[in-house]
C-alpha cells in the first residue's frame, strides 16, 4: 500500500496545479475586477473613496476624478469601462496595487509559487492575510460539516439497512415518503420553517437566530460553554441532516439490496448461520464500500458549499458565506487561496476514502491491480 499511497499523493500535484490553471485564466477573463470595482467606486463616491483606496494618491485621483481629467480618453479608458473620466496614472497605480501590471502568466506563477509555502497573501478589501480569515472562519463550518455527517450517517445507514431488509414492508413504504420529501424540499426551506417554529419568528422563542456561540460565551463554566455551543448549532444541523439524509439512505438500501440476493448469502444461510451473523457479517462489509467511498466527498460538499445558504439564513459567519462575499467582490486573494486549500483537501480525502476500502475489506489490495 505504501507505494499506491505515494503514487497517489504525487498524482495530486498535476491535478491541483490543473485545477488552479483552469480557474485562475477563467476568472481572470470574466469581466468585472477588483480594479474595476475600485474605479467603479471612485466614480460614484468621489474623492474621499479614492484617498481611502490609494492613500498617497489622493490628490492625483482627485484631479482626475472630479475635473473629468483630461487624459481620460486615453489607453486605460478603453480597458476599464470605470475609467472614463479619470486620471490614466491613477489607473495605473491601482494596477500595481493589485498586482495587474504584470502579464497574466507572471501572475500566476508567482501565485503558485507563493501557495506552494501556503502563503495565500492578503485580502485585497479586508485588509488582512487569507490564512488568518480562513482560520477564523473554519470553527463554524467544521462544526457544521462534521456534525452533519456524523448525524447523516448515524441516521441513513441503520434506516437503510431496516429498508432493505424489510423491503416492501409498510415500514418501507411510509419511510420512503419520509426520504422522498426529505429529498424534495431544500435544506434552506427546512431552516426557515425551523426559524418560524422555533427562533421567535412566529411560535415558539426557544433557540438563538445568530452567531455560533452567545457574547458572554467566555465567562461561562465549561459545561454552560458546551450547553451554548449545542443551542446554537442545533437548528442549523437539523436543518441540514433533514435535507442531506435521504441519498445516503437509499444508497445504502440499494446496495444492501444487491448484495442480500447473491450466491454467498445464501450459501451462508444454507449452513445455519443466523440472520443477524449474515447481515452484519457478511452483507454489512461489502455493502458499505460504495457507502464508505462517497464519504469524503460528502464531507467537503457539506463543509463547503452546502452549508453557504445555512450560513446566510442563521448568521454564522463561516467559510461558506467567506467564499460567497469574495466571489461577489472579485476578491482575488481569498477566492484562489481558499480554492487551492479545499481542493488539496477534498484530493488528499479522496485518497483517504480509497484507502478505507482496504480498512473495511483487507482482500481489497490496490498494489495487485492490473492497470
Amino acid at each position: 500500500m505504501t507505494a499506491y499511497i505515494i503514487r497517489r499523493l504525487l498524482l495530486i500535484i498535476p491535478t491541483l496545479f490543473g485545477i488552479m490553471v483552469v480557474n485562475f485564466f477563467i476568472v481572470q477573463a470574466a469581466p468585472g475586477g477588483p480594479v474595476e470595482r475600485i474605479l467603479a467606486e471612485v466614480q460614484g463616491i468621489g474623492v474621499a473613496a479614492t484617498e481611502r483606496v490609494s492613500g498617497g494618491t489622493g490628490d492625483q485621483a482627485g484631479g482626475g476624478a472630479g475635473g473629468g481629467g483630461g487624459g481620460g480618453g486615453g489607453e486605460m479608458a478603453s480597458k476599464y469601462r470605470g475609467a472614463r473620466g479619470l486620471d490614466p496614472e491613477f489607473v495605473k497605480d491601482i494596477e500595481r496595487q493589485f498586482g495587474f501590471d504584470k502579464p497574466i502568466h507572471e501572475r500566476f506563477v508567482q501565485m503558485i509559487g507563493n501557495y506552494a509555502r501556503f502563503d495565500f497573501g492578503t485580502s485585497y478589501f479586508r485588509d488582512r492575510p487569507v490564512i488568518d480569515l480562513v482560520l477564523e472562519k473554519m470553527p463554524v463550518s467544521i462544526s457544521l460539516g462534521v456534525w452533519t455527517t456524523l448525524l447523516v450517517y448515524l441516521i441513513s445507514i441503520p434506516l437503510g439497512v431496516a429498508k432493505a431488509v424489510r423491503d416492501g414492508s409498510r415500514f418501507d413504504m411510509w419511510s420512503s415518503a419520509v426520504v422522498v420529501v426529505g429529498n424534495a424540499i431544500p435544506s434552506f426551506l427546512f431552516a426557515i420553517l425551523l426559524i418560524v417554529l422555533f427562533a421567535g419568528g412566529r411560535y415558539l422563542d426557544w433557540f438563538p437566530l445568530r452567531g455560533l456561540v452567545s457574547d458572554d460565551f467566555a465567562e461561562l463554566s465549561l459545561a454552560g460553554k458546551v450547553g451554548d455551543y449545542f443551542w446554537h448549532i442545533t437548528l442549523p444541523v437539523l436543518s441540514m441532516v433533514i435535507g442531506g439524509f435521504a441519498g445516503l439512505t437509499m444508497l445504502t438500501k440499494n446496495s444492501f439490496l444487491e448484495e442480500i440476493n447473491k450466491q454467498y448469502v445464501i450459501t451462508a444461510r444454507s449452513k445455519g448461520v443466523t440472520e443477524q451473523r449474515v447481515l452484519y457479517g457478511h452483507i454489512f462489509r461489502n455493502a458499505m464500500l460504495i457507502v464508505i467511498a462517497g464519504f469524503p466527498s460528502a464531507f467537503v460538499g457539506i463543509l463547503f458549499t452546502g452549508a453557504l445558504l445555512t450560513e446566510i439564513i442563521f448568521s454564522l459567519d463561516g467559510l461558506g458565506l467567506l467564499g460567497f462575499e469574495a466571489a461577489i467582490n472579485r476578491d482575488y486573494p481569498i477566492m484562489f487561496g481558499t480554492l487551492y486549500f479545499f481542493t488539496l483537501l477534498g484530493l488528499i480525502l479522496n485518497l483517504v476514502g480509497d484507502l478505507m476500502y482496504h480498512v473495511v475489506d483487507p482482500r481489497i489490495d490496490f498494489e495487485r491491480r492490473e492497470v
